[in-house]
């Protein structure tokens, strides 16, 4: 069986669902339409940690899924902009996990993350997998998954 590892990103899942679709996404679909084409060894969810009862109530639910839930500090600049930001993070825990499994499935539309998927198949031979909002994720992305899953559909949390 495939051994495949999954990571999602969650303030870019938030924020392009909310856009597109005016709802939240459904990580419960995700993990069964994942667990569908293999066995998923290793899960992680990357967020920002506000720090508020409902977000805390959202962290429990992915680690009953089966996440493994890393969280970062938000940051509020003097200017007020705000940052928070896991792309380094998810891109070394990515290679790290490359060397223990078949597939990596990336549930994020960031552009950033297209060389990072040319390394997994050139310098590791390991398949990815993108599950990403039409038109809100980077087509460098798209074509550098070798399989790309539009977030619609059952991937849909409806109100």
């Amino acid at each position: 069986m495939k051994r495949i590892a999954l990571f999602a990103d969650v303030q870019n899942l938030y924020y392009t669902v909310r856009q597109a679709h005016g709802c939240h996404f459904n990580y419960s679909a995700l993990w069964a339409d994942v667990s569908g084409t293999g066995q998923i060894v290793e899960a992680f969810a990357y967020a920002i940690d506000r720090g508020d009862a409902k977000q805390r109530q959202f962290q429990q639910i992915l680690r009953n899924l089966g996440f493994t839930v890393k969280l970062k500090p938000f940051i509020q600049r003097s200017d007020g902009s705000a940052k928070g930001d896991w792309d380094v993070g998810i891109t070394i825990d990515v290679l790290d996990a490359a060397a223990r499994v078949d597939e990596v499935v990336l549930a994020s539309g960031d552009g950033d993350f297209d060389l990072l998927l040319d390394k997994l198949r050139s310098a590791y031979g390991v398949s990815s997998s993108v599950y990403g909002v039409a038109g809100l994720t980077a087509q460098s992305l798209v074509r550098a998954a070798d399989r790309y899953v539009p977030i619609d559909g059952a991937l849909l949390l409806k109100h």
